[in-house]
């Protein structure tokens, strides 16, 4: 079987890579941009067939040279920084590749899996795979939510698979790449190695201290919903891949220090016990995110167990614990 990840050195698309690896899978041409170089460390133990630069290989598939020659795509690769403010940016990166991608995939009547993201739901409270609750706050995620919509129409008369996950929260291995858009538990990790303490926000929207509630999600589960659909070809649509339940940010900052502590053989703390050592601190809400914060977000996994994918995902204190273990034997570079 030959696969098509792009963005395959990027956090996703590396564990995609590595779990079809696992799989007997090595027939990967892998599609990205090293202009940061550090990502190539996220290959390094993968196994792909060929190597392709973003800019490079789009006009080469368009141009027929790998026709007949790729048997699904699961498309990973986008600018998925929120803070970026250029919109012809990132409707070319984002919307206009994706778009011609599918077009290729269609075509050729080839299986696409891709990346869309919980930030089509921005200002939304509600979070299904429905016109009614997407509300996106910035470029980002205009840029998936348009994607999604022309999908949808796609839908319509499409005999070959095309099926967008919204991701949520994600977190685990190989992101260390992404900086300020690594994922909470990576930088509550880094906070608690550099300083001995964890820093959240205090309250807000209703919520108490670092009680902020996200969906967050551990990548290996978003990389066997990606498998499953991989398998059943039959299966189309735009899926919430979350954990479909809500945790705070306290619970993640409880799990990272509780699993650094149990590695060093220290008993593990109650959160009062934490916030009393000084453990985890609170501090002021910024300015610059009134307006701009989604305090609660929550997969509705209704559709995608309607769709047939019945396994469980990890809570916060199974993932966390996973990743911090993780991490703690392979400690990023800071």
């Amino acid at each position: 079987m030959a696969v098509l990840v792009t963005g395959a050195a990027g956090f996703i698309g590396a564990n995609i890579v590595k779990a079809l690896n696992a799989r007997g899978i090595t027939d990967i041409i892998a599609v990205d941009n090293l202009t940061n170089a550090a990502k190539f460390h996220n290959l390094v133990d993968c196994q792909i067939s060929d190597y392709f630069d973003k800019r490079d290989f789009l006009p080469r598939l368009l141009a027929g040279d790998f026709d007949g020659d790729i048997d699904a795509i699961l498309h990973q690769g986008a600018c998925s920084d929120t803070m970026e403010h250029d919109g012809h940016y990132m409707m070319e990166n984002n919307y206009r590749y994706s778009l011609d991608l599918m077009d290729w995939a269609q075509d050729q009547d080839v299986p696409m899996l891709y990346a869309s993201s919980a930030a089509t739901y921005g200002g939304s409270t509600e979070f299904r795979e429905e016109p009614g609750c997407e509300a996106p706050l910035n470029v980002y995620g205009y840029s998936k939510l348009l994607f999604d919509q022309i999908v949808r129409r796609r839908l319509k008369d499409s005999t070959t698979q095309i099926a967008g996950f919204r991701y949520f929260n994600v977190y685990g291995p190989r992101e260390s790449h992404k900086g300020r858009m690594a994922s909470v538990a990576f930088h509550n990790f880094n906070q608690f190695r550099e300083n001995g303490k964890v820093k959240l926000f205090e309250g807000s929207h209703g919520y108490p201290n670092g009680g902020q509630q996200r969906d967050f999600v551990f990548v290996e589960d978003l990389v066997k919903v990606n498998l499953w659909f991989l398998e059943n070809t039959h299966v189309s649509g735009i899926f919430n891949l979350g954990s479909g339940n809500a945790q705070s940010f306290n619970d993640v900052a409880a799990s990272t220090v509780n699993t650094c502590r149990r590695l060093k053989g220290e008993s593990e703390l109650s959160l009062e016990e934490l916030v009393a050592q000084g453990l985890i601190e609170y501090i002021p809400f910024p300015e610059a995110l009134k307006g701009k914060y989604q305090a609660f977000t929550q997969a509705d996994l209704t559709r995608l167990r309607k769709a047939g994918y019945d396994q469980p995902f990890h809570t916060v204190e199974e993932g966390v614990g996973k990743y911090v273990e993780w991490l703690h034997a392979n400690p990023p570079k800071l």
